[in-house]
This record gives structure tokens, sequence and C-alpha cells, in this order.
């Protein structure tokens, strides 16, 4: 999916919240968009935007994913090749991945934020839980809401999740990363790999990204 020209906190606002969303996080939309709670202010944006690695951090080589958690390309490789690139490089020390977000939409930066708020250990997981219930979370009335049942599932507690929600740094954060991974690294659509000196770029074949990985540890 190609990518929007902004992601603005208005925009957010109108995707995300649609708002019946603030409401059932408690808040007006009003008081959504104000200052967050002392907690969520005092959260350590930085060690949650830190990269979350899957695999051996000391595996020879890098899958570099750029994904939007609302693409349906982007859940297919979730789906379908990543399974198998865990199975044949990543469990076994020859690669590791590392997520990094390019959320297209407001419902998708929610998420993003949402699993940027979660444990450490719990990032890979509840990603993985948010590309399978994709179609039901971010096509729902209330996005947002949606969204804090998966993470509640995934151990999280309510005031957690809405916290993040109204984490005004996290989302810049989110933001201005998206904004460095388009100018640096030329992401222009999801999903993008960069492994080594290979791009590729959409839901392609296990066969592309073997070639791709066995091209960098030749």
């Amino acid at each position: 999916m190609t990518a929007p020209t902004a992601l603005t906190r208005r925009r957010f606002h109108r995707l995300a919240l649609a708002g019946a969303a603030a409401a059932a996080a408690g808040a007006s939309a009003a008081s959504w968009l104000g200052a967050a709670p002392a907690f969520a202010q005092d959260a350590d944006v930085a060690a949650m935007m830190q990269d979350r690695v899957l695999g051996d951090p000391d595996a020879p080589v890098t899958i570099y994913e750029y994904s939007s958690l609302t693409c349906p390309h982007c859940r297919s490789f979730h789906q379908d090749t990543l399974p198998q690139l865990k199975a044949e490089y990543i469990d076994t020390g020859k690669a590791k991945l590392i997520y990094r977000d390019f959320p297209l939409d407001g419902a998708a930066a929610a998420a993003s934020m949402m699993v940027r708020c979660a444990p450490e250990a719990r990032f890979y997981p509840l990603l993985e839980a948010l590309f399978a219930q994709q179609n039901e979370w971010s096509r729902a009335d209330d996005v947002l809401g949606a969204l804090t049942q998966i993470g509640r599932f995934a151990g999280m507690s309510a005031e957690t999740i809405n916290a993040c929600f109204a984490d005004e740094a996290l989302f810049n954060a989110i933001r201005d990363a998206r904004t460095q991974y388009s100018e640096e690294f030329e992401i222009r659509s999801t999903p993008t790999f960069i492994i080594g000196d290979e791009r590729i770029s959409g839901a392609q074949p296990f066969e592309t990204f073997v070639q791709a990985i066995d091209g960098q540890s030749s």
C-alpha cells in the first residue's frame, strides 16, 4: 500500500477516534486530545521506540520490515511468509527481523502506539494478534475500543492502554520515525523490506526472501 503524504494528530483523531471511541475510552474527544495523564507523560518514549528484535540479536543477517498494521499485504506477509522465515532462518539464528512502524492512517497509528506500550516480551505476540484480527478492529466503528480489547487479552490494563493512546510524545515519535524512514530509506509503500543491500516491496513469496538472505550471508 502507498503511503499518504502526512500523518497528523488531527488525522489520527479523525480516523482512529471517530467520536465513539473516545467515549469508550472514558473521555470526551476534547479531553482525549488534551494533556495526557501524568503517568503517560512520564513514559520513556525513547525506550519504547527502540528497535524490537525477533530472533537472535547476534544473527548475521537483519531483515528490516517497514509495515502498517492496517495494510492487507503486510498481514499477508505475517500470516503466510514470516512463519517460513522463522522456521528456516530466524529460529535457527541465521537472521533476525526488526519491525519498524510505518502507519498509513490513524487506526494504524493507534495500533502502533499500543504495541509500543506493551512489555518488550509481548511486542511480537501482540503484533501478530493485530495482524491476525486486522479485518475486525481496523473496520470497527469504535477502533480504539476494539484495539483495547485485543490489548487487554494480551495482558495490558485498560488504564495503560488509555494512557498510551493519550501519549502525545509517543504519537509524535512514531510520526517522526515514519518521516525519517521515508526520507532516509525512501520507504514509499508497505510492506517494504531492507536486507543488506537488497530491497523487497510488497507481499513477495518466501523464495524472494531466501534469495535476498542467502545473498547477504554468502
